[in-house]
């Protein structure tokens, strides 16, 4: 049950490979992940600019495990305007189960699969996270900064998967109004 739960809640895939852009984007994924870790609120450091999360800053995912063992992801963010947009999803499994990999769905018709690409294994302080293709990534951390260590890291690991980090956007995380 763990390892089912464990692919669900995160973000990712087993040693594949995606093609996007005409490039080849590297998606294998972290393995042995302990999932009631994963859980809680990750702060949106940095993104490959997408339509629905565009004009968005003060981003936020949150993992709830819910008493029936499936779990929520509610992803919440501030327009330029100051209004909180959210969206609330459930994790789902891919069939057959990939650990580190995991399917949100949001609507009946909008569905993303995420691929955990990175973490820091000892404290889970920090995520890289991708999508299907080279125009999904997320930096995600366990507090509203990183140190640069870290994100140059992350930075690096991104890149040598095949990421286009000079197009990232980089999330204003300030206190909430």
């Amino acid at each position: 049950m763990k390892g089912i739960v464990l692919c669900g809640a995160f973000a990712l895939l087993g040693c594949a490979y995606s093609f996007a852009r005409g490039g080849e984007v590297d998606l294998s994924v972290v393995q042995n992940i302990e999932v009631d870790r994963y859980f809680g609120t990750w702060y949106e450091i940095a993104r490959l600019d997408n339509a629905i999360e565009r004009g968005l800053d003060r981003v936020t995912a949150e993992y709830l495990k819910n008493p029936d063992g499936t779990v929520t992801i509610i992803n919440r963010g501030y327009k330029q305007n100051g209004k909180l947009w959210s969206a609330e999803g459930t994790i789902r499994l891919p069939a057959p189960p990939v650990e580190g990999k995991f399917k949100a769905v949001y609507f009946l018709w909008f569905s993303m699969t995420y691929y955990i690409l990175e973490l820091d294994t000892e404290n889970y302080s920090y995520a890289l996270v991708g999508g299907p293709s080279a125009d999904n990534l997320w930096i995600l951390s366990r507090t509203p900064t990183l140190p640069p260590e870290v994100l140059g890291h992350l930075l690096q690991c991104a890149r040598q998967r095949g990421f286009d980090v000079e197009k990232l956007y980089y999330c204003k995380q300030a206190a909430r109004p």
